[in-house]
């Protein structure tokens, strides 16, 4: 169990008088301030002259392209989160224990190698035998960040905060350590292990596809939005991809505004007001619902430990907040042992009722709201410039063939989780994850596979490979295409014309009329702009608002 460092104070009755009270600083937030305030001096920039200037730069002479996803036996696989510390080492460092804590963290938690049967099917990221990559199209969330502007760990360490200042607290045994406890995170931006995990998915991205590079004319147009950890996230992507001193002359970086009233494919909610009213909140209250039942014990073990500090369910869900918060940010975290297996469990499964019914299948805009990328994928996949900008397209991009270029052998754009679980509903590739049909708000369905860590972790990753195989009858080559997901095969049964295949194989023909159709049954202007309410809980599974 994760708590058992917890679990052998519940045999000993705590004593609040043997301890101290809480410090007045208990709860405060902390932060630091880099480079030091006047530490810029220009005027002594002459004594470091850059690279460039030095010269000398020894032996550069460059080797071919890696092309392991061909070459090589097996798929690389993602596994670590070094440097971090995973909640289990402490507890085993020597050997792996069956539940890792921090794969339950949903969106919160670090990406990794789903791999074989990830998703029904047991082939791997590796290329079928016969088979060559001829394009790739990736598709990538930001690197772990720091908590949204004024969310729940903020609010729960200014509570601490505010009664270690006003009638004062004491915390006993596995919460003892809240008594000299400071608030240490920022807000938004990417923590160093975010830059980390960026830095190491354009290296991987390379060593996998940077063959591809040899296929390109002009200079490849990669695209993110203006936030500040997207930008960061693409700009340590392209530096792990094309190195550090080679990335800013090695492609163009498209920068799309993310801020009211603009919109695009990739930051779509300004498009569809629906996005925002009380449908989309339908994710958050099956979460609070859900959140009610499974801390429902919680609250009473944890408070035994606390005096002075009443704790509810909001206050302990943050607990589990700061646990994943303060593990992707400060690299260790003593929330992590206060919760069971049981518990953390629960905590995914609140995430993944949050994501299904507000940005996935259960929401009645959710494919509405990705199908720009759909009409996106679809114009480069047939090399077709877009006409229809009546959805969530921005026209002044992809309505240019300098910033949205359909000639590329390499196509990355990055983006938020909540986009992707869209765009994902908008391919209807969520289907195979939708067999067990609506997420049930009262219990953990049982095998379900809608899961949020497995789909939208930190740096989560969707690839589209395009690739030449040998056709059915093996007398010539024909177009085929395939999606992984965090390294696992996605079937493509959801979409038209695509059948079963052991591979996750579909012709391109076939997926190029299955997404033409697609476009055509997603009604953006009704899902998006029409008044409607979709019942709690409802029984969508596609996203779309039938009428």
């Amino acid at each position: 169990m994760v708590a058992s460092s917890f679990l052998l104070f519940l045999s000993t009755a705590s004593v609040v008088a043997a301890y101290p009270s809480a410090s007045s600083w208990a709860g405060s937030t902390e932060s630091a301030v880099y480079p030091p305030p006047g530490a810029t001096n220009t005027a002594i920039n002459t004594y470091f002259p850059d690279a460039e200037q030095v010269g000398h730069p020894g032996p550069t002479p460059t080797g071919d392209e890696a092309w392991v996803l061909e070459t090589a036996p097996v798929a690389p696989v993602k596994a670590d989160v070094y440097p971090l510390i995973n909640p289990v080492e402490g507890q085993a460092p020597v050997s792996t224990p069956g539940f890792n804590p921090m794969r339950y963290w949903g969106n919160l938690s670090p990406w990794w190698s789903l791999g074989e049967n990830a998703f029904g099917l047991k082939s791997t990221a590796k290329v079928p035998t016969g088979c060559e990559l001829t394009q790739v199209h990736l598709l990538h969330r930001h690197g772990a960040r720091y908590p949204t502007d004024g969310s729940s760990p903020s609010k729960f360490a200014a509570k601490l905060h505010a009664a270690a200042n006003s009638t004062g607290f004491t915390a006993t045994g596995p919460l003892e350590f809240l008594n000299t406890w400071t608030y240490k995170l920022g807000a938004e931006i990417l923590t160093p292990f975010g830059r980390e995990q960026l830095f190491d998915l354009g290296i991987a991205f390379r060593v996998k596809y940077g063959h591809l590079l040899e296929g390109f004319k002009n200079l490849p147009v990669f695209r993110t939005n203006s936030n500040a950890r997207m930008v960061d996230s693409a700009l340590h992507f392209a530096a792990g991809f094309f190195g550090v001193q080679q990335y800013q002359s090695s492609y163009h970086q498209v920068i799309v505004i993310e801020d009211d009233p603009f919109y695009d494919a990739l930051t779509p909610w300004d498009a569809c007001p629906n996005s925002g009213n009380d449908n989309a909140n339908l994710g958050i209250i099956a979460a609070g619902n859900w959140s009610q039942i499974y801390l429902n014990k919680t609250v009473a073990r944890l408070q035994q430990h606390i005096d002075g500090l009443e704790l509810d369910v909001s206050t302990v869900q943050s607990m589990q907040q700061l646990c994943a918060y303060e593990t992707v940010a400060l690299g260790y975290s003593e929330f992590c042992d206060l919760f069971t297996e049981e518990e953390w469990k629960g905590y995914e499964y609140a995430l993944d009722l949050e994501i299904w019914y507000s940005y996935g299948p259960g929401s009645p805009s959710a494919a509405a709201q990705g199908i720009g990328y759909v009409q996106e994928l679809l114009a480069r996949l047939t090399q077709t410039p877009i006409t229809n900008f009546s959805t969530t397209l921005n026209q002044t991009i992809d309505g240019n063939n300098v910033t949205f270029p359909l000639d590329q052998p390499i196509y990355v754009d990055a983006t938020h989780d909540t986009v992707i679980t869209t765009v994902l509903t908008a391919l209807n590739l969520s289907i195979p994850l939708t067999r067990t049909g609506p997420l049930p708000v009262n219990h953990i369905a049982k095998d379900h596979s809608y899961i949020a860590s497995h789909l939208v972790p930190f740096a989560a990753n969707v690839v589209g490979q395009v690739l030449s195989c040998p056709a059915a009858n093996g007398t010539h080559k024909e177009s085929y295409i395939r999606f992984l997901l965090n390294d696992g095969v996605v079937p493509l049964t959801g979409v038209s014309h695509c059948t079963e295949n052991k591979d996750g194989l579909c012709l391109v023909d076939s997926f190029v009329q299955g997404l033409q159709e697609r476009i055509a049954e997603v009604d953006f202007q009704y899902d998006c702009f029409a008044n409607y309410t979709a019942g709690f809980p409802d029984n969508i599974i596609d996203g779309r608002m039938k009428h």
